[in-house]
């Protein structure tokens, strides 16, 4: 009876050796797969961009039945939002995994997407540029429809030196403080770059509370000739904007908090503040352009 159980013992053990053999050889096979041989990241396929074009594609023919008032419009911009709030969360995290538990974003891969943020922030700058052409075309040569004259007769535009100007101020001192929470954390100062941080979504919040409190008392609609169509497309794209980079920057603190980034290696904090500094030129050029310049016009 003992020489039948020792057997066991003895066959039970091999197996449960046999089993860490092979999942050791297996995970080394593992860390071949994700740690190459060659300073570039061959990514793997993933269901994310299509989601998120779908979600975008969603959002864009919503929001444009909605406008026009078509039953499920609303419902449609809904999915749609929530889609790509849904592909941003495990897209991000995919990368995170990528750039921490993987090593995959080698020195050669960072400037690869260094060089791929500049050019989106490019193209951001081509779209607001129609935004803005639109918004010269028609003031500076203003039709009949609209009474010959900019403003538009009946339209009576927005306090320049009240919520837009604060607003100013808060956008650009929330750059101030961004570019604190960088300085801080190339210095080390882990809890200089956390502040800092508190202090740009601070900022942040308010400019957005303030935003719809600028929407809500306005005097005039989307639909409120040329000047309104300008007006809230341009603001609200960029208000759009705002919230995107806000979204980056709680990314960014949640990972200065489980520190993610060291003084070398923090680009995704960098791509959130060259994105943060591309929303304040941007701000400033609508506070001059369309508020107070456009204002002026008669």
């Amino acid at each position: 009876m003992l020489f039948i159980f020792s057997n066991y013992v003895k066959v039970f053990r091999e197996e449960l050796v046999n089993k860490f053999v092979y999942f050791d050889i297996n995970f080394k096979e593992y860390l071949k797969h994700i740690k190459t041989r060659h300073s570039y990241h061959l990514v793997d396929p993933s269901p994310w961009p299509i989601l998120a074009s779908l979600g975008a594609f969603m959002l864009t023919v919503g929001f444009v039945l909605y406008m026009h008032k078509y039953r499920g419009g609303s419902m449609l911009t809904l999915t749609g939002f929530t889609l790509i709030l849904f592909v941003m969360f495990v897209w991000w995290r995919d990368i995170i995994r990528e750039a921490t538990l993987e090593s995959q974003h080698t020195p050669a891969v960072q400037r690869g997407l260094r060089l791929g943020m500049v050019l989106f922030i490019v193209s951001e700058i081509m779209f607001f540029f129609a935004f803005f052409w639109a918004f010269f075309h028609s003031s500076l040569s203003p039709t009949f429809n609209i009474g010959g004259v900019w403003p538009p007769q009946a339209i009576v535009p927005i306090d320049t030196w009240g919520i837009p100007l604060t607003n100013t101020v808060f956008l650009l001192t929330s750059g101030a403080t961004v570019t604190w929470a960088h300085h801080a954390l190339t210095a080390r100062a882990k809890r200089h770059t956390i502040i800092a941080l508190l202090f740009t979504l601070m900022f942040a919040f308010f400019f957005t509370v303030l935003q719809v409190v600028e929407y809500f008392d306005a005097s005039f609609s989307i639909s409120d000739s040329v000047f309104g169509s300008c007006f809230y497309m341009t603001t609200g794209f960029h208000g759009f904007h705002v919230f995107v980079g806000t979204i980056a920057l709680i990314v960014s603190l949640i990972r200065v908090v489980l520190s993610h980034y060291t003084n070398t290696h923090h680009f995704g904090f960098e791509s959130a503040i060259w994105y943060w500094h591309f929303v304040d030129v941007v701000w400033l050029f609508l506070f001059v352009t369309v508020y107070w310049w456009g204002g002026l016009i008669s």
